[in-house]
């Protein structure tokens, strides 16, 4: 290692906590800003004059462009030089936040929205490479703390602070207050982050083939994810050709990118057996992290009468015992194997959410509250280790690539898992609620029972003046039927997610433990 590079890690090193704060103030206000906007979208359709359709696509259109800059952004990084990009990201962000608060009309929000997503999804993956790059690999454990802190923070404080500023401001300052963090981020940027060396490329040969691919496979994926339940799944048309449009360009982009000299993902990466089991286990650990805290809210607000507030304190101390525990998961990943510190964290979230699958009816707030607390300990448990284990084998110079595709990977089972659970549950209601009602006919003793007893209770009733007949009985019993088979399909779609989640349990033994830094000149 030449002597410029050596000081340069050493100042790196002196400025560690400093960086880290540099490059997760951005990230933070990225992830609270993709969950923030979910609480105020009846306020903004009422705003501008919209159907509710349409503006989900200020989520959907987002996401998209969001999911497209992500993978990308370790090839930008070696075209402009990392810290470029990072200052072009954060000051496009920040713009685009000023005219989403200003937007006149829904079109030019969800345009705005767009800019929003590529100025956002580079600070994820970048916010990740700096961190590992600047400290040590002994200290990865505790950088990605860090980084999980952000991660897991931002999608509880995000809603919570979306409601709280439009029921008291108003739904433009969602976006304004961006605005001051995004100027602070940036002047902090300028004056800390450095480019090692090895970061910026010339003369890259532009993979323009592999942007087309990417842009529309991924593009075309995120539509059919989130718009896919709404719009029956396969029996829509453009449903089903946007998903063949994705299937066809993201095995193309595999193609080209297998044989570009430049590609703008490098998927080579995959060669390392650890690197492609621990972003498998990623997938599937945010696919039941989302798909459980999607559904959780929507059970108790539908089912159990909970109001905004309730619901959000139910989510709440999940995110408490994640904070809690990733600095302690970040100290002892050195300390222990982390394979067992990952797999403790795997049965837990799994165990966590078979308990999901136990609620009824009658579950009293403690016992909805208990589970989602141990999903939250389970992930903190399973993030550090996952991410350091999986990071281990790679080179400084393929860091941003690697993170790139650990964060689509992370961000694409987030965005599966949320598409299956909803369409589990509607399926799930519909199957149960044809197999119920097969039993309500005059020839069944238990409904004749329950009939009789119904039929008592409402002329009870009744005698206080609200006469009813027999056939409102029936429609009481119906009602009763069907929040028991929705019951049933909650129950049904966090076993899944319970069974997905142990199953990925056995690549964790493919996983190799993370290597210590090596010393300097010896890389």
């Amino acid at each position: 290692m030449g002597e410029g590079e050596t000081q340069e890690q050493k100042a790196l090193t002196v400025n560690k906590w400093l960086i880290a704060v540099t490059v997760m103030l951005p990230t933070l206000i990225e992830i609270i800003d993709t969950s923030v906007v979910n609480v105020s979208l009846d306020h903004i359709r009422g705003s501008l004059s919209a159907g509710i359709d349409e503006a989900t696509w200020t989520i959907t259109s987002y996401l998209v462009s969001n999911a497209i800059i992500i993978p990308m952004t370790g090839w930008l990084g070696r075209v402009f030089g990392r810290k470029n990009y990072l200052m072009s990201s954060i000051a496009i962000f920040t713009a685009s936040s000023l005219m989403c608060g200003m937007a006149w009309n829904l079109q030019s929000l969800v345009f705005f929205r767009v800019l929003q997503g590529i100025g956002g999804g580079a600070l994820q993956p970048l916010s990740q490479a700096i961190l590992l790059e600047t400290f040590p690999r002994r200290q990865h454990g505790m950088a990605m703390a860090i980084f999980g802190v952000g991660i897991m923070f931002g999608p509880i404080i995000g809603p919570l602070l979306g409601g709280w500023i439009t029921d008291n401001w108003s739904w433009h300052w969602i976006f304004f207050i961006n605005v001051p963090i995004g100027i602070i981020s940036i002047i902090m940027v300028y004056m800390f982050i450095t480019d090692p060396s090895y970061v910026r490329q010339r003369g890259i040969r532009i993979d323009y083939w592999g942007i087309l691919l990417l842009s529309v496979g991924l593009g075309s994926l995120q539509v059919v994810l989130d718009k896919g339940q709404r719009a029956d799944w396969f029996a829509s048309g453009y449903i089903v050709a946007l998903a063949v449009t994705a299937g066809l360009s993201l095995v193309l982009l595999i193609i080209n990118e297998l044989f570009a000299e430049h590609p703008i993902i490098n998927l080579r990466a995959f060669r390392d057996i650890t690197f492609s089991s621990g972003n498998l286990v990623m997938f599937f650990a945010f696919f039941n992290l989302f798909g459980s805290i999607v559904l959780l809210p929507i059970f108790v607000q539908t089912m159990m009468g909970y109001n905004a507030t309730l619901a959000g304190m139910v989510l709440g101390p999940g995110g408490l015992a994640t904070l809690l525990a990733m600095p302690i998961a970040g100290r002892l990943v050195t300390k222990v194997n982390p394979k067992a510190l990952l797999a403790f964290g795997i049965i837990i979230g799994a165990y966590a959410t078979h308990m999901m699958s136990l609620f009824s009816l009658d579950a009293d707030f403690f016992t909805i509250l208990w589970p989602r607390a141990m999903l939250g300990l389970g992930m903190g448990f399973l993030f550090i280790p996952l991410t350091t284990m999986t990071m281990s084998n790679i080179r400084r110079e393929e860091m941003s690539n690697a993170t790139a595709i650990y964060n689509l990977l992370r961000n694409l089972g987030g965005s599966f898992g949320v598409a299956y659970v909803t369409t589990m549950l509607a399926r799930g209601s519909q199957i149960h609620q044809a197999l119920m009602i097969s039993h309500l006919t005059p020839f069944d003793r238990n409904y004749q029972i329950a009939l009789g007893r119904t039929s008592n209770a409402i002329g009870y009733f009744g005698a206080f003046g609200h006469a009813l007949t027999g056939q409102a009985a029936a429609g009481t019993l119906y009602a009763e039927l069907s929040r028991q088979a929705s019951m049933l399909a909650y129950n049904g779609a966090f076993r899944q997610l319970s069974i997905f989640m142990i199953f990925i349990l056995p690549l964790v033994f493919l996983m190799r433990k993370a290597r210590h830094e090596a010393p300097a000149g010896m890389r």
